[in-house]
């Protein structure tokens, strides 16, 4: 069984293992919040075992470990999914001491049925409404985040990591070649990390914060780009914590720095023909095209709370400081919440700038797509482009996320594309975790109104 098991790997992996002995596989699941859950089991026993058992209360659990109440009618009784491994994810833990794989499983309840609340299920669930309407999505993400010095008391303000120069990373060096190369150890490690693990960047540039890189992936399936951002995401942490700083995925780390966001490109091909469905035979922009624009525009406000899941993460939305804070659409306009890249007639698509990095990627891209699909569906025209520099309007996205999750409770068409089971327990976890952060008492409030109010 285990030779069976080894010859169904995907090549990377194979060729990672050629000559070694695989000592452990790591059974992973992404959780709400997409930190991988699982257990690590000896290859051995991997060889014989077709599932395995974890409860449903993963699911359940805020980002700080507590539980939203959101089991159900069965009650609180930690039922065990059963969680079936997806080898075509199989693919190396190279920063680990011995010869280890991990490989993503996908949850089933004891019927069979796929668990609606899982989030490779939710973005599996929006795959499929548009491959029955013969389409197939397309995306490709683009990671931002910032390497910063260890931080090991909450209390203590996030600091820009030490370069090999010696000093701290300097901000406001976008696309500076000298400011990567401050990082170079670091990137070397993620370079290696991700060749070892079958991951192919289309290219790492310094960005506008201090200490912050973006890495953009080839476009291709969401599933499969969604597993890849969930495997780079750690080991990027990995390779930072190879050199002493951290890797964060915060949506705003430091302030008076700009935020990190998880821009997502999108288009749509047709699945018998191959063609872009947003260009026409002689290359010009189809209705498709601007019904996409409007569905982002029309149902997004109802989403963010999925693409921006924490407080922390509306402290991105600050204009003129490199985030949307509106829904406007624009052809190469990076103020714009809904940007439309330079691109040939083939490659034409709309990017989504307002996801953050913060978010799970199988939601972000799930709910992404799940705004375009229901613009394809619903046949609306958007707003006319928006022309000139969109910070100089009015934002008209949600502040705060307590307002974005009223919109989104209240959401029902979204909720019957994403699945009305997630979108219950979603609203559920993240209104206990947003309460729990009501609780909390800022140093700012402390500063300013201790003995002034």
């Amino acid at each position: 069984m285990m030779s069976d098991w080894l010859e169904e790997l995907p090549p990377a992996a194979r060729e990672y293992l050629e000559g070694k002995r695989l000592d452990e596989v790591e059974c992973i699941i992404p959780d709400l919040p997409g930190i991988a859950r699982g257990k690590a089991v000896p290859a051995t026993k991997f060889a014989r075992q077709e599932y395995f058992h974890l409860p449903d209360s993963i699911f359940y659990q805020t980002i700080t470990g507590e539980w939203g109440d959101a089991a159900g009618a069965d009650g609180f009784i930690e039922k065990d999914m059963i969680l079936r491994p997806d080898i075509s994810t199989a693919t190396a833990a190279p920063w680990t001491g011995d010869w280890t794989l991990q490989v993503i499983h996908d949850a089933f309840d004891r019927d069979g049925n796929p668990v609606e609340y899982s989030p490779r299920n939710v973005l599996k669930r929006v795959v499929d409404l548009y491959r029955a309407q013969g389409w197939e999505p397309v995306v490709a993400p683009e990671m931002e985040f910032f390497l910063v010095a260890r931080n090991l008391d909450p209390a203590h303000e996030i600091k820009p990591m030490m370069g090999r120069s010696g000093r701290p990373a300097a901000a406001r060096q976008a696309y500076s070649m000298t400011a990567v190369d401050e990082f170079g150890p670091v990137i070397d490690d993620i370079y290696d990390f991700a060749e070892a693990q079958g991951f192919e960047i289309d290219g790492i540039t310094q960005e506008g914060g201090a200490g912050q890189l973006e890495i953009n992936l080839i476009h291709g399936d969401p599933v499969r780009l969604a597993d890849e951002v969930f495997y780079f995401k750690r080991l990027i942490r990995e390779a930072a914590l190879r050199h002493d700083c951290y890797a964060t995925f915060m949506a705003k780390p430091i302030a008076n720095e700009p935020g990190s966001a998880m821009h997502i490109h999108h288009s749509v091909l047709d699945a018998t023909t191959g063609k872009n469905i947003f260009s026409g035979p002689q290359g010009g922009e189809t209705d498709a095209f601007y019904h996409f624009i409007a569905g982002m525009q029309n149902h997004m406000p109802d989403a963010l709370a999925v693409i921006a899941p924490y407080v922390n993460s509306y402290r991105r939305y600050v204009k003129d400081h490199a985030a949307p804070i509106n829904l406007e659409w624009g052809r190469d306009n990076r103020t714009t919440g809904i940007r439309v890249p330079l691109s040939g007639p083939a490659s034409r698509r709309v990017e989504n700038r307002l996801a953050g990095m913060d978010c799970n990627p199988y939601l972000g891209i799930a709910a992404s797509l799940a705004c375009g699909y229901l613009g394809l569906m619903e046949q609306k025209k958007p707003k006319a482009e928006f022309k000139g520099d969109a910070y100089d309007g009015d934002g008209d996205i949600p502040q705060v996320l307590g307002s974005a999750l009223d919109l989104f409770e209240e959401a029902t068409t979204l909720h019957e594309v994403l699945g009305p089971e997630f979108a219950r327990v979603y609203a559920i976890v993240k209104r206990a975790e947003y309460e729990e952060f009501l609780h909390v008492i800022s140093p700012w409030e402390r500063e300013h109104l201790l003995m002034n109010v």
